[in-house]
C-alpha cells in the first residue's frame, strides 16, 4: 500500500451548472465525479475525494481557505452547460501557490459523445498536471466505457446524484433510477453496485424491512460480481455482506483488502479496513489506513466517526468525545456517534451526565434495545442493583430472539461487567452460530473489561477474528522506468532534439507532443525528465523559453517590441507565468533585467 505524504494533491471541485435548467445539476455533478474518480487512477496523484470536495458546493469560499481545508496544492474547477442536444464543458487548473492559472480550455460536442469526452478531458487534466507537477504514469484511458446506452448512463448519474444526498427518501428514488437503468443495459456493472449499495443503506439504517433489503443486496451486488469479478465497488459491498449477513470477519477482510488493491484511493474501503484492523486490536495498521482515508476525504463526516472512533478504542476517550459532539452538532441524528459517544461516559464514570443525555435524545432516535442496553450497563456500572437486575431480566427475554442482534450484544457487554465469564461466553457461542454479526464489533470493545483475563477470551478471539493474511499490502518499491545507461542515450537524444528543433516556441507544446515528436512513451519521457533531468516539464520547456527570450531582449533590433511580445515569441502564452517564472528563475522581474 503505497503513502500519499509524498504525492501530489488536486481537489476537484463541483463543477457548475450553467445551464438555463436546474434541471441539469445532476448532470455537472456527475461530470464532476466522473472526472474525480478518473484522476484518482493516477497513481502518484492525491485526488481529494468526492465528499469532501462537494462540502464546497455552492459556497462562496475563497480558493485559497479550500485548498488550506484540503491540504491541495491544485484546484480544478469547471463548468457545464446543456442546450437541447449539445454540451458545452470548461475547466481551468490553479496553482495555490502563486495564484497560477497554469491551463484552462473548453470543449463544445454532442451529448451523445459524453462518455468519450469524459475519459479526453479526463487524460488531458492528467497531462497537464503532470507537465506542472512533476513524473506520474498515465494511463491511456482513465474512465472505462460503463455503458454504450446513453439513456441508461443518464438515469444513473440521476440515481447516484440522488443516492449521495443519503436520506430515505432520495435513496428510494435512486433505487427506482438505478433499476431503470439496468433495464435498459442488463449488463451495467455500476449500476448493479449502485442498487446494491442503496439497499445496503436501506438495511443498516432499517428504513426498510433489514432482511428483504439486505436480500436485494444480496442478489444485485452478486450479479455485479458475475459481471465483472474486479469491481473495487463490487469487493467493498461483498465485505459488507460477509460482515453484516454472513459474521464472516475474514471473507470481510479478504473482500476490503482486494477492493484496495484495484482501487487504494477508494475512501470508504480505507475507512473499512481500518474499522476491521481496530476490531482485532491492530491498532498500529488502523492508524495508518486512517491517516489515508483522512488524507483524500478529511471533511466526510463518516471518516470523521471513525477518527473519534480510533480514538474510543484507543481508550482516549476525551478526544472521541470531543469529535463525536462536533459530528452530532453538525447532525443531530448521527446515531452511530451518539452511541459510541455514549459508550465513551460510560467508561468516564459519567453515569449522571448520560442519564441525562438518554432523557433528552429524541424517543424514536434509539432503537428499543439500544436504549435497554445502554440503561442496563449504567446501572450495572453505577451499583443500582434493584434498576440493574429489571434491566437486565428484560434484556435476556429480548435476547431469545435469534434475531434480535443488538440485545445479543449488549447482554454479552452486561454478563462481561457483572463478573458473569460462564454466562458471557455461552452466550457468544450460541449467538455467533446464529450469525449475529455485532457480536463482531463488541467483543473487543473497551466495555468488555476484565473479561479479557479470562482464558477462553483468546480462544474466541482467534475463532472470530482468525489470522489475517494481509502480506498482499506490502507491495514492492516500483521500479524506475528506465536503467541509467537507456536514460542517458535518450537524455543525449531529446536534448539534441529540442536544441535543434526548439518546439518551445510552441506555446501549445505538451508532454506528449514531445514525446512523440522524439518517439518515446509519455510515461518515459516523464521519468527521464523528473528522475533523471531532475526538471519537471514545464520548467524544461519554460527555461529553454527564458533564454530564447533572453537573446531577442539583447538584440537592438527588437527594441521596439514590448517584453510580453517578446515573452510571447519565445513561446510564453501567459504573462502571469512568464513573469513568476522569469522572477523565480533570475531573481529580477524581467523589467530589472533589462535595465541592467
Amino acid at each position: 500500500m503505497s503513502d500519499f505524504t509524498e504525492h501530489k494533491t488536486i481537489a476537484v471541485l463541483p463543477f457548475v451548472n450553467i445551464s438555463q435548467n436546474n434541471e441539469y445539476e445532476y448532470f455537472s455533478d456527475g461530470i464532476t465525479e466522473e472526472i474525480i474518480n478518473a484522476l484518482s487512477k493516477v497513481e502518484q496523484l492525491r485526488v481529494i475525494s468526492r465528499t469532501s470536495s462537494f462540502y464546497f458546493k455552492d459556497k462562496q469560499i475563497p480558493i485559497h481557505t479550500i485548498a488550506h481545508q484540503l491540504k491541495a496544492e491544485v484546484i480544478l474547477e469547471g463548468s457545464v452547460r446543456v442546450v437541447a442536444d449539445k454540451v458545452r464543458i470548461s475547466a481551468q487548473l490553479i496553482q495555490v501557490e502563486g495564484d497560477i492559472h497554469f491551463w484552462s480550455e473548453k470543449w463544445d460536442r454532442k451529448l451523445e459523445d459524453i462518455l468519450e469526452l469524459q475519459d479526453e478531458i479526463s487524460l488531458i487534466i492528467a497531462d497537464k498536471l503532470r507537465e506542472q507537477l512533476g513524473h506520474m504514469e498515465i494511463r491511456d484511458h482513465l474512465i472505462e466505457n460503463k455503458t454504450k446506452n446513453l439513456k441508461a448512463y443518464n438515469l444513473f448519474l440521476k440515481a447516484r446524484y440522488h443516492f449521495n444526498k443519503w436520506n430515505p427518501e432520495d435513496v428510494k428514488i435512486s433505487i427506482e433510477l438505478y433499476q431503470q437503468a439496468i433495464d435498459l443495459d442488463p449488463a451495467f456493472v455500476d449500476g448493479y453496485v449502485g442498487l446494491a449499495d442503496a439497499y445496503s443503506f436501506m438495511a443498516t439504517t432499517q428504513f426498510m424491512n433489514p432482511a428483504e433489503a439486505w436480500k436485494n443486496s444480496v442478489t444485485y451486488t452478486h450479479k455485479a460480481y458475475t459481471l465483472n469479478p474486479k469491481n473495487a465497488g463490487v469487493h467493498y459491498l461483498l465485505a459488507n455482506l460477509s460482515f453484516f449477513t454472513d459474521c464472516n470477519y475474514q471473507d470481510a477482510f479478504a473482500h476490503i483488502l482486494q477492493s484496495l488493491q484495484l482501487k487504494p484511493s477508494y475512501p470508504e474501503a480505507q475507512q473499512y479496513i481500518a474499522f476491521l484492523y481496530m476490531l482485532s486490536g491492530e491498532m498500529k495498521k488502523a492508524h495508518h489506513h486512517l491517516q489515508f482515508a483522512l488524507g483524500i476525504d478529511p471533511l466526510n463526516q463518516e471518516t470523521l466517526f471513525y477518527k473519534a472512533y480510533y480514538h474510543y478504542r484507543n481508550k482516549e476517550f476525551d478526544k472521541a468525545i470531543t469529535i463525536f459532539k462536533d459530528l452530532l452538532a453538525k447532525n443531530p441524528k448521527n446515531l452511530p456517534a451518539m452511541m459510541v459517544s455514549f459508550y465513551s461516559f460510560l467508561l468516564q464514570q459519567k453515569y449522571d451526565e448520560l442519564l441525562r443525555e438518554i432523557e433528552n435524545t429524541s424517543g424514536d432516535l434509539i432503537i428499543p434495545q439500544e436504549k435497554l442496553g445502554v440503561l442496563c450497563l449504567i446501572y450495572i456500572l453505577k451499583g443500582d442493583q434493584e434498576n440493574a437486575a429489571r434491566s437486565l431480566k428484560k434484556l435476556e427475554e429480548e435476547a431469545e430472539n435469534p434475531t434480535a442482534f443488538q440485545a445479543h450484544s449488549y447482554l454479552f457487554l452486561a454478563y462481561a461487567n457483572l463478573n458473569k465469564p460462564d454466562k458471557a461466553f455461552a452466550l457468544l457461542d450460541r449467538s455467533l452460530k446464529g450469525k449475529s454479526s455485532v457480536l463482531l464489533i463488541s467483543y473487543s470493545d473497551p466495555l468488555v473489561n476484565g473479561l479479557v483475563n479470562d482464558e477462553r477470551y483468546s480462544v474466541f478471539q482467534r475463532k472470530m477474528y482468525g489470522h489475517i493474511n494481509d502480506s498482499d499490502e506490502k507491495a514492492d518499491p516500483k521500479k524506475s522506468l528506465l536503467d541509467k545507461k537507456t536514460a542517458e542515450t535518450l537524455s543525449e537524444k531529446v536534448l539534441a532534439f529540442v536544441a535543434k528543433e526548439k518546439p518551445y516556441l510552441n506555446p501549445s507544446i505538451s508532454l506528449r507532443n514531445l514525446a512523440n515528436m522524439v518517439e518515446i512513451h509519455p510515461n518515459r519521457l516523464s521519468s527521464l525528465l523528473n528522475d533523471h533531468l531532475e526538471v519537471k516539464f514545464n520548467e524544461f520547456i519554460n527555461r529553454y523559453r527564458l533564454e530564447h527570450f533572453k537573446l531577442l531582449a539583447k538584440d537592438p533590433e527588437n527594441s521596439n517590441i514590448s517584453i510580453i511580445g517578446l515573452a510571447y515569441e519565445s513561446g510564453f502564452n501567459s504573462k502571469t507565468v512568464f513573469n513568476t517564472f522569469f522572477k523565480k528563475e533570475m531573481g529580477i522581474t524581467p523589467q530589472e533585467f533589462l535595465k541592467s
